[in-house]
Order: structure tokens, then C-alpha cells, then sequence
């Protein structure tokens, strides 16, 4: 477990990095946007990595690697979103967005810890195509509770999903850094 923690921590820094880099770029014009959203920009991410994969080739450069930190930082994006309710300021300021962030980091980051613990680290037998298959499915569950205007019966709400589709992404790209 303690090799996972390390890489772990080490995928979160560089898509930290690369979200940091971006609000300083962009501002967190993100903010504009509603959850419906944000879970359609995971979706192109997701399922231009599955069209990739699927077809071996692709046509864009951007790599794999950079759209799995793309789906994790929409993840992350979008759990901020949800914490923040109604709260209509656009603009936040890098520190308050970074403390954003690594709350986020932090209750993700504990989720993995117990679901690693109780599936004892099955992901590292995953192919990567089937993380981008389960993320995929993530997204469609999200879809259709958003659909039902954020009601369940008994499933897992809008927030366990998104943290789950981050720890997808963050485990896909710790299996593609060790090929």
C-alpha cells in the first residue's frame, strides 16, 4: 500500500500542477459552468481516450496521459462545484482554488484508501482500456441521476461518483507510467 500512497501522491501533484498552471492562465472560468457540464467535458475526455484506444491511432497530439489528468481535474472541478452550492462567484483567488482543490484531494484520496484496502488493490490487474470502460459507466450513472434531478433510491449520489471517475484516472495513469 505504501508504493501505491507514493504513486498516488506523485499523479496528484502533476495534475495539481497542471490545474494550477491552467487557473493561473484561465482564472477559474470554469466556474461558469453548471455540473450537467462539467460531466460532458469528463464524457469527450473519456470517450476520446476509448476512440484512441479502440482505433490505436490518433489524428490530435495530445496525449492520453494529459486527457486521464484532464478527467481528473474535471473531477475534481466538478465536486468543487458541488460543494459550493449556489455560490455564484465566478472569480476565486489561486489560494482560496487551491484550498478548494486539496479538500477535494483529501476526501478522494481517503476514499481510495479504504476501497483499495477492502478490493485489496484489484485495479492493478485492470487492463487500462477497461478503467476507461468503468469511468465511461460512471458518467452515464452521473447522467442519468442527473436526469432525475439528483435523486436516488438507493445508488450512490452526484460526489461519489466524481471521486470515484478521479480515482480511476489517477490509477490509470500510475499503470500507464509503469509500462
Amino acid at each position: 500500500m505504501e508504493k501505491t500512497l507514493a504513486q498516488y501522491d506523485a499523479v496528484v501533484k502533476r495534475c495539481k500542477d497542471v490545474f494550477l498552471k491552467k487557473t493561473e492562465d484561465y482564472g477559474t472560468a470554469w466556474r461558469i459552468l453548471r455540473p450537467t457540464s462539467l460531466t460532458d467535458q469528463l464524457f469527450i475526455k473519456a470517450k476520446r481516450i476509448r476512440s484512441i484506444e479502440e482505433k490505436s491511432v490518433q489524428m490530435v497530439e495530445d496525449s492520453i496521459e494529459g486527457d486521464f489528468i484532464g478527467l481528473v481535474n474535471y473531477a475534481y472541478m466538478a465536486l468543487i462545484q458541488l460543494s459550493l452550492g449556489d455560490d455564484e462567484t465566478l472569480e476565486l483567488t489561486q489560494k482560496k482554488t487551491e484550498k478548494l482543490y486539496d479538500r477535494q484531494v483529501v476526501a478522494v484520496r481517503s476514499l481510495m484508501k479504504a476501497k483499495n484496502h477492502d478490493y485489496g488493490e484489484a485495479w492493478r490487474d485492470l487492463r487500462t482500456s477497461s478503467i476507461t470502460d468503468l469511468i465511461l459507466m460512471k458518467l452515464l450513472r452521473i447522467r442519468q441521476i442527473e436526469d432525475n434531478q439528483g435523486k436516488t433510491l438507493i445508488s450512490e449520489g452526484l460526489d461519489a461518483n466524481y471521486a470515484d471517475i478521479a480515482n480511476y484516472a489517477i490509477f490509470a495513469l500510475i499503470l500507464l507510467s509503469e509500462n
